[in-house]
């Protein structure tokens, strides 16, 4: 199951049932689980973690150095990749930029050609991210996302669960859970879409659309909002939106700009 041009580090461990095309690079203490299969030309770089039933498409690249020009390559870093994800083409996934750093993905995530996840990433499971989507350093992304093809991302943010962000949008405040975000900084509305496929009840729904109202749209500023919204008591979904507004990050939130109106 390893082709015969592959270059494997002595210090990496290849379960058995993994496939290893031609001309991959497995360079350092790679560890590859049960079932995965590494595709032509694909390169592991430092101490990588991949999980069982991941499949890494031909020329990606895991665990290289991060783009920090601070960097100092004798750091001890890594890049853990969970179980039953999809890496495509030409992907790129650089390691942690401080010595014990992780760049962590989760289980049965969907990576698309070309896009790339920096330093100290920290993406959960099931998401999906299309062509050339740019994640910068530290950001950290939920669960069941779809962001689009080209949208980029300023580092330190956070990306919520039950996400969709437009493709080719430019984004460096947080985006909360349940929300439609596109263009520059500018939350639409809920993914409401989304929500029903992903079995939300009626119910659920109601009150996490009730609760967006009372935190974007009644003209109050975010504090303000939060404050009176927390005067209620909120069903457990709607409260983890009111938990992520709760704590920002230091970006901030994204504002709620309905309409297609030009800036």
């Amino acid at each position: 199951m390893i082709h015969t041009t592959a270059l494997i580090d002595p210090r990496a461990h290849i379960d058995p049932t993994a496939e290893i095309g031609p001309y991959v690079v497995i360079e350092g203490p790679a560890q590859v689980g049960a079932g995965c299969r590494i595709e032509a030309h694909a390169q592991l770089v430092g101490e990588v973690v991949v999980g069982a039933g991941t499949k890494i498409g031909r020329a990606a690249v895991i665990g290289g150095e991060p783009q920090d020009l601070g960097f100092d390559p004798a750091t001890q870093s890594i890049v853990v990749l969970g179980r039953n994800n999809v890496i495509r083409e030409h992907v790129t996934i650089h390691r942690g930029s401080k010595p014990g750093g992780v760049t962590r993905i989760g289980d049965g995530n969907y990576l698309m050609t070309g896009c790339h996840l920096a330093h100290d990433v920290v993406l959960g499971d099931k998401n999906i991210i299309a062509n050339a989507a740019l994640l910068a350093g530290h950001i950290q992304v939920g669960n069941s996302t779809f962001i689009g093809g080209g949208a980029v991302f300023h580092q330190f943010l956070r990306i919520g669960d039950f996400c969709v962000v437009q493709g080719n949008g430019s984004f460096s405040k947080d985006i909360p859970h349940y929300c439609a975000a596109q263009r520059i900084n500018r939350i639409t509305g809920l993914n409401v879409i989304g929500l029903k496929r992903q079995g939300f009840t009626a119910e659920e729904r109601r009150a996490i659309k009730e609760l967006f109202q009372l935190l974007f749209c009644d003209g109050l500023n975010l504090s303000q909002a939060v404050e009176n919204a927390s005067a209620r008591e909120w069903p457990e979904k709607a409260g983890r939106l009111m938990d992520f507004v709760r704590a920002p990050s230091k970006k901030g939130v994204c504002p709620v700009r309905p309409g297609r109106e030009d800036d």
